[in-house]
C-alpha cells in the first residue's frame, strides 16, 4: 500500500501546496457468503480485502470542503453549512455525505455525540486501488476511510461500529442507494486472515478464523466488467420485494421466517415474491452453516454452501448476468472448491475458493470461455482477507 500512501499524499500537496494533517485508509470488502440478507436483518459474512482507499485529509481554517481524486479531474469545493442541497450520486457523493451525516448530531444506533457546528472544513485527496464497478464495495471504502479520518481530525469519538452506521446512513440518504451495513461493517471490523460474521439485526459481529491459506486455498475475485450501480432499479425492486413479502406474511423483517415457514409464502404469495423470500431465507441458513462448517471442517468443506448460494441468487433473487453465471461454472468445472457471485448483482464480480496450485488453471479457463463467448475479457486476482480501517 506504500504506493497508493505517497500518490495521495503527493495528490493532497499538489491540490493545497503543504502536508495533510495524516492518512487514512479503509479496504474494500469481498463477501464469501449472504446476499441481500442485510437489509432483511439477516446474517452475513464478509472479509476485508488487501485492496483499500486511502484519504490524505488535512484541516482547513475556514468551513470549507475541498475534496479530489486520482480517478476523476474533478475538484469539488462546498460549504459545510451547504451539505443539505448537494445530495447526489458520483465519487464525490460519498465523502460529502460523511461530513453531513456526521453534522446531523445522534442518529439511529449512535447515541454518542456527533455533531459538527464547531468544526472547521478540510481538503482531502483520495487514491484507491478498490476496482470501481466489480462489486467489491469500492464506495464503502471511501466512506470508511473518510470517516476514520473525520472521526480523528473532528475529535469525534465514535466506535467502528458508529462509523459504520453513519457510512451506510450517507448511501442511504445522501447517495440514495438502498444499501444495508454489511459493506461498512466489514471495512471497519475487517482482520487479517479473518471474517466478520454479522448479525444485522442486533449488529453483534464476531470474527471467524478463515484459515484459507493454511488450507492451501485462495480466493480468487473474477471481476466480469459488467458494471453495476446499487442506486439503480433492479437492487431497489429487490429490497421492496422483500418489504413486501415481509408484510404479507405479518413479520418486520424476512429474518423472523425458517425454513419451515416457506410452504405458508407459497399458500400467502405471488410467485416472484416467493422466490425473493425463499433467497432470503435460505441464504440466511447458508450463512449459519458456513460458519459453522469452517469450525468443525475448515474451510475446504464449504464449497457446496457457495455453489448453493450463486444457484439461489441466479434462479430466486435472479440478480446474476451471464458473464457471472460463465465465471462460475467454468471455475467449477476446473478444480474450484466452489464459486458464486459476490456483491449486489447485475455485474461485478464472482469469487471463487480454489486450491493455490489451480489458481492459474481457473484463470486461463474463464478468460478462455469468455472469449469464447465474445465477451470483454474480465480481470481476476487473489485477495487476502485483511484488516479493517485506520491510519494508513
Amino acid at each position: 500500500m506504500s504506493d497508493l500512501r505517497d500518490d495521495a499524499a503527493a495528490g493532497f500537496r499538489n491540490l493545497t501546496g503543504r502536508e495533510p494533517d495524516g492518512l487514512w485508509s479503509a479496504p474494500g470488502r469481498v463477501n464469501l457468503i449472504g446476499e441481500h440478507t442485510d437489509y432483511n436483518d439477516g446474517f452475513v459474512f464478509p472479509f476485508a480485502i488487501d485492496r483499500r482507499t486511502v484519504v490524505a485529509l488535512g484541516r482547513r481554517e475556514d468551513r470549507r470542503i475541498r475534496v479530489a481524486t486520482a480517478f476523476s479531474d474533478d475538484v469539488v469545493e462546498i460549504g459545510l453549512d451547504e451539505l443539505e442541497a448537494a445530495r447526489s450520486s458520483g465519487w464525490a457523493a460519498y465523502p460529502l455525505g460523511m461530513a453531513w451525516v456526521f453534522g446531523l448530531g445522534p442518529f439511529e444506533g449512535v447515541t454518542e455525540a456527533v455533531g459538527v457546528e464547531g468544526v472547521s472544513g478540510f481538503d482531502a485527496f483520495i487514491d484507491s486501488n478498490v476496482p470501481v464497478g466489480a462489486g467489491l464495495s469500492s464506495s464503502a471504502a471511501l466512506e470508511c476511510a473518510i470517516g476514520v479520518a473525520l472521526n480523528e481530525v473532528w475529535e469525534l469519538g465514535l466506535t467502528p461500529e458508529a462509523i459504520a452506521r453513519a457510512g451506510q446512513r450517507a448511501e442511504n440518504e445522501f447517495v440514495g442507494a438502498p444499501t444495508g451495513i454489511m459493506d461498512q461493517s466489514a471495512s471497519m471490523l475487517g482482520r487479517e486472515d479473518s471474517g466478520v460474521f454479522l448479525d444485522c439485526r442486533s449488529l453483534d459481529a464476531e470474527v471467524i478464523p478463515l484459515r484459507f491459506a493454511e488450507a492451501g486455498l485462495a480466493i480468487l475475485v473474477i471481476d466480469s466488467r459488467v458494471e453495476h450501480e446499487h442506486s439503480s432499479g433492479g437492487y431497489r425492486e429487490r429490497r421492496e420485494s422483500c418489504e413486501r413479502g415481509a408484510r404479507e406474511l405479518g413479520v418486520e423483517s424476512l429474518r423472523e421466517l425458517s425454513l419451515a415457514d416457506l410452504a405458508r409464502a407459497r399458500e400467502l404469495l405471488d410467485d416472484l415474491t416467493v422466490r425473493r423470500v425463499r433467497h432470503v431465507v435460505t441464504e440466511n441458513q447458508r450463512v449459519l452453516d458456513t460458519v459453522r462448517t469452517l469450525h468443525e471442517r475448515g474451510p475446504r468443506a464449504i464449497g457446496d454452501l457457495l455453489d448453493a448460494s450463486h444457484r439461489s441468487m441466479r434462479d430466486d433473487f435472479e440478480i446474476s448476468v451471464p458473464e457471472l453465471d460463465l465465471i462460475v461454472e467454468t471455475a467449477q468445472a476446473n478444480g474450484a472448491v466452489g464459486a458464486r457471485m459476490t456483491g449486489g448483482g447485475f455485474g461485478g464480480s464472482a469469487i471463487a475458493l480454489v486450491p493455490e496450485e489451480a489458481v492459474s488453471l481457473v484463470q486461463v479457463a474463464i478468460d478462455g470461455a469468455f472469449a469464447e463467448h465474445g465477451y470483454t475479457a474480465p480481470v481476476s486476482f487473489v485477495v487476502r482477507p485483511s484488516d479493517g480501517a485506520g491510519r494508513a
